[in-house]
């Protein structure tokens, strides 16, 4: 008879596997008191309303608010013992999952932050600086060479130029700073900055053109210039960037042409170049050439021209924005075919006539189709009642006063403002009749033959 449970070895691995474990973190080097200080400091910089001190007295690298973390470094090559440093501090409550230590109204930016942490990975901030203006301390050039993100998220009352922010950064991997009050033009040096993977500078108050170094970020996968003032023309060398996955420039000042080179980012998913100044060349034909596109939107670009057929490529893609562009022509009934993955489909506001192609009906993963205010006319037969049904109000065909249907569901829509259409005329199928006051006049056989042979004789002599 076994005395021991048959996992009882098992059990006994995992408890001194854990008592060993539990020895090494007992045993594992603190930091040192002037970075324990510095970190409270800091801490009480963002919010002195807690008491930190008191909440963690123990050795922050045994017990810290989430968000700090530490890691071992052997600082002297002759030392055999590591040392604790502080790589991550990430400041601002996020969620339940990720309970950063919160920031107070009167928050504050603790220049502490560049002198006492060299070995600092990541730096976060989410809206902790949203009521008294605070300046983006200066940076010294001695910090800064073990930063790999730096990531500043709705801070408006944060204000300092993008110049002052990046630089000497050598190792960063990731720069987001969007919501901000960053300001000025994007610096040459940030072309320097080669090992960067994201570069997110959205909603801020930036200016000026892309400089045409960018295309020195051989691996940057993300670039969000969203919602500033850029202006120019964008530059050919964004095509370079062979390994872009986003390019979103929307809502800036750019104009000109989109640039030709966009056709060699073949990892492009999301391209979002809307609300620009972009004119009078149309739709780029090149998009066809992009089979991994997910994400394309032109709208509020004035591009004018008719929509092209360029579709049986793209057949991943999820949304398509081409509103208030000036697009003229018919609805390509290609779309309906090749798009089996579209979610959205937007051509609103512009000047699109003919019928609404049937073959829209085949779009089954589709939720929105919006094809307000344009001038098209005759009957709107897709998918039928089903097809109406599933949609609803997400089917939007208002202000095309020549359209009609006769689908119930589609005509009761408040979204389609459809009216109902004429019923085609059929022949009348009843006994002839004559009125009694028709004299029908009935021609011996004699005259009749006469008359066919004229007839001949005039046609083949």
């Amino acid at each position: 008879m076994a005395l021991f449970h048959p996992f009882s070895k098992l059990t006994l691995l995992l408890l001194l596997l854990t008592t060993l474990l539990s020895t090494a973190v007992i045993s594992q080097p603190l930091l040192t008191p002037a970075q324990q200080d510095a970190v409270y400091t800091v801490l009480g910089s963002v919010n002195p309303d807690i008491s930190w001190r008191s909440l963690f007295p123990d050795d922050l690298c045994l017990s810290a608010p989430h968000g700090v973390v530490c890691d071992f470094f052997y600082d002297n090559v002759s030392s055999p013992e590591p040392v604790a440093h502080v790589i991550e501090m990430n400041f601002g409550y996020v969620s339940d999952y990720t309970p950063n230590p919160p920031c107070s109204a009167n928050a504050t930016f603790s220049p502490l932050l560049f002198t006492s942490f060299k070995y600092l990975r990541k730096l976060f901030f989410y809206r902790c600086f949203t009521g008294t203006r605070v300046s983006f301390p200066e940076i010294p050039k001695s910090f800064g060479s073990a930063l790999e993100e730096l990531v500043f998220i709705d801070n408006p009352s944060l204000v300092g130029s993008l110049s002052g922010i990046i630089h000497n950064f050598t190792d960063l991997r990731r720069v987001v700073l969007t919501g901000n009050g960053v300001y000025g033009n994007i610096p040459d040096g940030v072309a320097d900055l080669v090992n960067l993977e994201e570069l997110t500078l959205s909603r801020n108050q930036l200016g000026g053109e892309i400089p045409l170094s960018f295309s020195k970020l051989k691996k940057l996968k993300v670039l969000d210039l969203g919602y500033n003032y850029f202006s120019g023309n964008v530059p050919e060398s964004v095509g370079n960037l062979s390994e872009l996955v986003k390019l979103d420039l929307r809502s800036n000042g750019f104009n000109g042409k989109i640039p030709e080179s966009l056709k060699n980012l073949k990892t492009l998913e999301l391209l979002d170049l809307s609300r620009n100044n972009f004119t009078n060349y149309g739709v780029p034909l090149f998009l066809g050439e992009m089979p991994r596109l997910k994400q394309l939107d032109l709208s509020g670009n004035l591009l004018g021209g008719q929509i092209p057929k360029i579709w049986d490529k793209l057949g991943g893609i999820l949304g398509i924005g081409f509103s208030e562009m000036g697009l003229v022509g018919e609805i390509p009934a290609s779309m309906g075919v090749h798009l089996k993955n579209l979610r959205y489909l937007g051509l609103d506001n512009n000047k699109l006539e003919g019928t609404v192609p049937e073959e829209l009906g085949l779009l089954e993963s589709v939720s929105v189709i919006n094809l307000q205010n344009n001038n098209l006319s005759g009957r709107v037969s897709f998918g039928g009642s089903k097809f109406s049904a599933k949609f609803g109000q997400n089917l939007k065909l208002a202000g095309n006063p020549n359209l009609c249907a006769d689908d119930k569901a589609l005509i009761l829509s408040s979204k389609t403002q459809l009216k109902v259409c004429k019923k085609t005329q059929k022949p009348n199928s009843a006994p002839l009749t004559l009125d009694s006051s028709v004299q029908v006049v009935v021609l011996p056989n004699s005259v009749i033959m006469f008359g066919t042979w004229v007839l001949f004789v005039l046609i083949f002599a």
